[in-house]
């Protein structure tokens, strides 16, 4: 071998090597999966709250039936806590579930205008609706706010202390206080999307999340998982898609 030979040897041919997965905004190479408890979806009931309480702790006589704002700010604070409590007891599944409650609720509201504008038609009803003054004052609601708020927060902290991760090559199950681990195999995982309920897609995007290990006989099914469809997008573009990259050999 000459000199020059030498000195430039070839270069070796590029190895190919693993490449780490595109970030997913919940890690490098990892999706967190989370199933949130139901009172998630009363936050619109916890803002509600709080603005009212803003609103009469500068209120004049909060309490009393002529001032009429207060009236309002009350009903309105009623309404959203009664639907909220509707999307936590019933399941809507379809769009017409959806088009359903919202066609009983315009005539709900339509026949309560008409009593309104022309409070003749029914006497009874008329003289029963303008009895309802539905009343509190501020301190009622920064109670209100302060009790649901600490549920809320307690329950976004369990929620740290049992949810799934998912990687390339495995799927992890972290629980308990003390961190326990369960490994299954990623590869092969089937993953189900499922929206059971319209209105809770629309607070939270959420939904059911049906995942089957191919080395395990039962699936596992996580529940009100917030941003299902782009959770599941990013499942199914990690597992789905093998990416290599080109790496120069040292020797």
């Amino acid at each position: 071998m000459t000199d020059a030979a030498k000195a430039n040897p070839e270069p070796a041919a590029p190895a190919i090597a693993p490449k780490t997965p595109p970030q997913d905004g919940d890690g490098p190479g990892r999706i967190l999966l989370v199933p949130y408890p139901k009172i998630v979806f009363l936050y619109p009931t916890l803002l509600m709250s709080i603005l009212a309480a803003i609103y009469l702790n500068f209120s004049r006589n909060p309490l009393d039936p002529a001032n009429k704002m207060a009236v309002v700010v009350n009903v309105i604070f009623l309404a959203v806590f009664a639907l909220n409590l509707v999307v936590l007891a019933f399941d809507f599944p379809r769009a017409t579930s959806l088009t359903l409650f919202f066609f009983l609720a315009a005539i709900v509201l339509g026949f309560v205008l008409l009593f309104t504008v022309k409070p003749h038609l029914m006497p009874v009803l008329t003289h029963w609706l303008g009895a309802f003054h539905p009343l509190a004052d501020a301190t009622f609601y920064w109670s209100f706010f302060a009790i649901l708020g600490a549920i809320y927060l307690a329950a976004l902290a369990t929620v740290r202390f049992d949810y799934w991760e998912v990687r390339p090559n495995e799927l992890l199950h972290h629980h308990g206080f003390l961190s326990n681990l369960e490994r299954f195999s990623a590869p092969n995982l089937r993953i189900e999307k499922e929206i059971n309920d319209v209105f809770e897609y629309l607070l939270l995007r959420s939904g059911r999340l049906i995942l089957q290990p191919s080395d395990e006989r039962r699936a596992i099914i996580l529940e009100n998982v917030p941003f299902i469809g782009r959770k599941e997008e990013l499942i199914t573009r990690m597992l789905g898609s093998l990416q290599v990259e080109v790496r120069q050999d040292s020797r």
